[in-house]
């Protein structure tokens, strides 16, 4: 996991649910300067974690910070790697589900959908927001004989290795719930990086950049 400046968000609700059934945490603190690394440590108490703390921000350059992340995670001999950001967090039945998963044995990576929530309840679906209607790669088995590549882009270059797809692949239902557009103040915060970082949508998708703001959104009621 990468962590910012996440003590006032979901970090501990986030926390308190994988410590159910991971072994062992590595994450990159990229800069923060409220109490992140003190949640982290409080309560992953009684988990080995390595917390690796950037005294400045690396995130304006995604590929040189998740290049960091993985370098880290490898250093801990990992057989499964689970890669999420601090406010993604699985359905509820994931804790009972996960070891099966990790028990397949022609499989090195697992794909979920993803969903944006735009309140506590509802996740957003529209031609802007549709995330979810696809599968994305978050759980790899770590293989020492596979040369990993990366894309190099410095803004949406995605947390994994962009050729984990040559590695035998499965979908999975269960579902992975993004809250950090859930609430206003960090859709318009969210809304101001990107206009930042790629103003001219160059790495991603300028229209939905500015969707974010819309006062009229089409939303979905979330059932578990």
């Amino acid at each position: 996991m990468i962590v910012k400046n996440e003590g006032s968000r979901f970090l501990r609700q986030v926390l308190q649910e994988h410590r159910k059934y991971i072994d062992e945490a590595v994450i990159i603190d990229d800069g923060s300067t409220d109490d992140t690394a003190d949640i982290c440590r409080e309560v992953l108490q009684g988990i080995p974690l390595h917390l690796i703390r950037n005294n400045v921000s690396r995130f304006s350059n995604e590929s040189e910070l998740r290049k960091q992340q993985w370098e880290a995670v490898l250093q801990t001999n990992p057989e499964w790697i689970l890669s999420l950001d601090a406010d993604e967090i699985f359905e509820a039945g994931f804790p009972e589900e996960v070891d099966g998963l990790l028990r397949t044995d022609n499989c090195d990576l697992f794909c979920f959908r993803l969903y944006d929530f735009w309140d506590d309840t509802h996740y957003r679906e529209d031609m802007y927001w549709r995330s979810h209607q696809s599968y994305r790669p978050f759980l790899l088995r770590y293989r020492e004989d596979f040369t990993y590549l990366w894309n190099d882009l410095p803004q949406h270059c995605g947390r994994l290795p962009e050729n984990i797809f040559e590695l035998s692949h499965q979908l999975s239902n269960l579902r992975l719930k993004h809250l950090g557009w859930s609430k206003p103040e960090y859709r318009l915060e969210k809304y101001l990086r990107y206009m930042l970082l790629d103003p001219d949508g160059q790495y991603g998708w300028k229209e939905q950049y500015l969707s974010i703001l819309d006062q009229h959104p089409h939303l979905m009621p979330w059932s578990e």
